[in-house]
């Protein structure tokens, strides 16, 4: 027998947990960022595979050798960089569970219980965020745990272009179809034009609304017209809760209520700030999605739960299945021919699946709903604090409105928007080389921008207040270093 036996296994996984709960106690303690040059890690191992087996103590002691200097630590509490990603210890402990049950759900037969868990917390998640009930299994729609974001966006892109040409699954794509973004849009929109096929010559920008970051719809009602007369399809809108670069949040109903005039299919990309609707105060970030065709968020940026798991609902039940079912022999067996089960292979674009349900399960039955509520506003306020010392603190400047937990901001100089842009660079720089802290930046009005990003597990008021005390030490040593240019 290879595999291990289980008394092995125990001993052996004992050893393992230990060493996440001491890495995870010691996170603070580490920089955030690697200080390593490329190759290094490739350096440091042997080019060939052992013949010999090597044991659990010696891939340990490699990880702490190896491994843990050359990552980036995105569970550190002076994570501000991105968006979070939030592994919590709860959703691990489910993630242990999925891999030990070594489950393939690709079909409701190959695992019941794969299937209806997922359904279960789909259509209680659906609830939790106040969505429009149509988005239940019960209202005719569903939800299922996607890998990402990405992804859901390729899958209703497919389930867009099935509708809008039901003979599209034989014919392909022709040319003519549009989908329509705005510049604040996540890049996996445009890659998701390109591997349907559309090519690049597909995607419409749509402009702002004047003095803001979001899509406006007259605008796109002018662009949608004017493709019409073209002879151009619509087939997709996609407005944005919670853009990427600046938290920017596009107005669903009224993009939804244009795009419904030309049987576009709507799909919200809410991947980072959707799943702040847990909280009652928070659920105008989904107002109008009823209006829409798909909705995804994901829990593994703000919600707890480690990476894979996107949250995708579509009003339809049949919209993906439509699109994406393709059905050989060794497939075939009476529960799904029955047409009384979901079978989560036609929701997607792999065929394997994951029992992803587990891990959120496990962060749903240990912190309670009330516990994911505690998290999100808890990172809203520290955000908030933030957000005052950077108006009050005249070296300082909001770059965009602040968005829940994310906030944009941009060092003032007074020596032109070049020298902000340098001294902005700057200080962002020397932030993340204190090891304490990492930030990321984007661009806004051709301006160069940090973002501070605050979602980790353990951020708590120290961290923030920590990173403020950088960045103003920071800006006051750029500043000084200009007077005495």
């Amino acid at each position: 027998m290879t595999d291990l036996d289980p008394d092995e296994f125990r001993r052996l996984g004992h050893a393992v947990v230990d060493w996440i709960a001491g890495y995870r106690a010691g996170l603070g303690d580490l920089p955030v960022r690697p200080e390593v040059e490329p190759g290094w890690v490739r350096a440091q191992l042997p080019a060939a595979l052992p013949e010999e087996p090597g044991g659990l103590e010696a891939l340990l002691g490699e990880v702490d050798r190896v491994v843990v200097p050359a990552s980036t630590h995105w569970q550190h509490p002076g994570f501000f960089g991105y968006f979070p990603a939030n592994a919590s210890l709860h959703s691990l402990l489910g993630d242990m569970l999925s891999g030990g049950l070594g489950v393939q759900g690709m079909l409701w037969s190959t695992s019941p219980a794969a299937t209806e868990v997922e359904q279960v917390l789909l259509d209680g998640f659906a609830d939790a965020l106040g969505l429009d009930p149509a988005f239940t299994f019960a209202g005719g729609g569903g939800g299922s745990i996607q890998d990402s974001a990405s992804s859901a966006a390729l899958v209703a892109l497919l389930a867009a272009l099935h509708r809008g040409s039901p003979d599209w699954r034989e014919s392909g794509v022709d040319g003519t179809e549009r989908v329509y973004v705005t510049a604040e849009t996540h890049s996996s929109l445009a890659k998701a034009v390109r591997v349907a096929g559309l090519g690049a010559k597909a995607l419409r920008v749509v402009d702002p609304a004047p003095g803001s970051l979001a899509m406006s719809p007259t605008a796109l009602a002018a662009a949608m017209k004017a493709d019409i007369a073209a002879g151009l399809r619509p087939v997709l809108v996609c407005p944005t809760v919670g853009t990427t670069g600046t938290g920017a949040i596009d107005p669903v109903r009224e993009v939804a209520t244009v795009a419904r005039e030309h049987g576009t299919w709507v799909h919200v990309d809410a991947a980072w700030a959707g799943v702040a609707a847990v909280c009652p105060e928070f659920r105008w970030v989904v107002d109008g999605t009823e209006l829409v065709d798909s909705f995804c968020t994901d829990a593994h940026k703000w919600l707890l739960t480690a990476f894979d798991a996107s949250l995708l609902w579509v009003r339809d039940a049949d919209a993906l299945p439509g699109a994406l079912s393709i059905t050989p022999e060794y497939l075939r067996n009476a529960a799904s021919e029955s047409g009384a089960v979901v079978d989560y292979r036609d929701w997607q674009v792999p065929l394997g699946r994951r029992f992803r349900a587990l891990k959120l399960w496990a962060v749903v039955q240990g912190l309670g709903l009330r516990g994911l509520r505690e998290h999100v506003r808890g990172h809203v306020a520290l955000a908030a604090d933030l957000t005052e010392w950077v108006r009050e603190d005249p070296a300082f400047e909001l770059a965009a409105p602040p968005s829940l937990a994310l906030v944009c901001l941009r060092v003032v100089t007074g020596r032109g928007a070049d020298a902000d842009d340098s001294a902005t660079r700057t200080v962002l720089e020397r932030v993340n080389a204190s090891g304490t802290a990492l930030l990321t930046h984007t661009v806004v009005d051709g301006r160069y921008v940090i973002r501070v990003a605050i979602g980790s597990v353990a951020t708590g008021p120290e961290h923030v207040g920590a990173l403020w005390a950088q960045l103003r030490s920071a800006a006051e040593d750029v500043e000084g270093g200009n007077r005495c240019a």
